[in-house]
């Protein structure tokens, strides 16, 4: 669309590369930052592996890994108590971290494995997804408003380009389908911010030691962002990594303080990593390992 005043013209391709700036440069960091997976220190050792392969006793395998996992910083179990263990990675997930299949590792904080960036989406690049989320539905919103006064006018009769109306009207159309699309999604991934939830969470609670706890990992509103965006507002709306922490563990809340990894010291880790004796009849089910599948 031609714009006859010179300084709207400017302002208009100012705002319009900006948002386009910004919208490729989150899309980019989205797709190209690599997930992290756990630290050499969850992993087992061959020793261990070797142990652990070579036993048939599910009783015993449960004490293997609550004797590796005893001075790692994990607290979350599966559900039924057991450590959470990736059989395919052959090592102790940390808090968070999930096995992704179709990137064929446990991945940090994992949210969810996103198709349009093609990408699995974890702690490494969560925020870059949010702000690809956010600048997305900006660049919609702004097209959409920008070409709306000559929607207007084309069908008023005001301008007579016939062709220019269907390009008009298409681009119109597609901008507010995304907008649309993306509000609900950047709208549902707000509210896993405020609640620090990831996606998984959401559907299946983590299970602490006292049971399931969905809000396990909630420490209120401005600390969950923090969790995600850091401390530095100024870096907030910015591409760039400020997220809290390393990826392997994180802040509980305030009921579940003795078992916060920032708050307890080695011999708690310890204490916390030993299990009860499992119950039943020592069958292949009553195992408490996690499994992907």
């Amino acid at each position: 669309v031609t714009v006859s005043n010179p300084v709207e013209k400017v302002a208009y391709l100012v705002v319009f590369h900006i948002l386009f700036v910004l919208f490729v440069w989150t899309y980019w960091k989205s797709v190209f930052t690599l997930p992290i997976q756990p630290g050499k220190k969850f992993h087992m050792s061959y020793a261990d592996q070797e142990r652990y392969e070579n036993e048939e006793r599910p009783e015993v395998q449960r004490q293997i890994l609550a004797e590796i996992a005893r001075k790692l910083p994990v607290y979350t179990r599966t559900g039924n108590g057991g450590i959470r263990f990736c059989d395919r990675c052959q090592l102790i997930k940390p808090d968070r971290c999930h096995h992704c299949s179709v990137c064929a590792m446990c991945v940090l904080k994992m949210d969810h494995h996103c198709p349009w960036v093609n990408n699995c989406i974890g702690f490494s690049n969560y925020k870059f997804f949010l702000l690809f989320l956010a600048y997305s539905l900006l660049y919609c919103l702004y097209i959409a408003a920008t070409v709306f006064k000559y929607f207007i006018k084309y069908w008023t009769g005001e301008l007579t380009n016939g062709r220019s109306k269907f390009h008009i009207l298409f681009l119109l159309f597609v901008a507010i389908m995304f907008f649309v699309s993306l509000m609900f999604l950047f709208g549902y991934h707000c509210w896993l911010v405020s609640r620090n939830r990831s996606t998984l969470e959401a559907f299946s609670a983590p299970v602490f030691q006292n049971g399931p706890d969905k809000n396990g990992f909630n420490l209120g509103f401005v600390k969950n962002l923090q969790q995600v965006f850091g401390e530095e507002k100024k870096l907030w709306l910015l591409p760039i990594a400020s997220s809290q922490g390393d990826g392997h563990f994180f802040p509980m809340r305030a009921v579940s303080e003795a078992r916060n990894p920032l708050l307890t010291n080695e011999e708690q880790w310890e204490e916390d990593g030993i299990d009860e004796e499992p119950q039943g009849s020592g069958e292949a089910s009553s195992l408490a390992i996690e499994r992907e599948t």
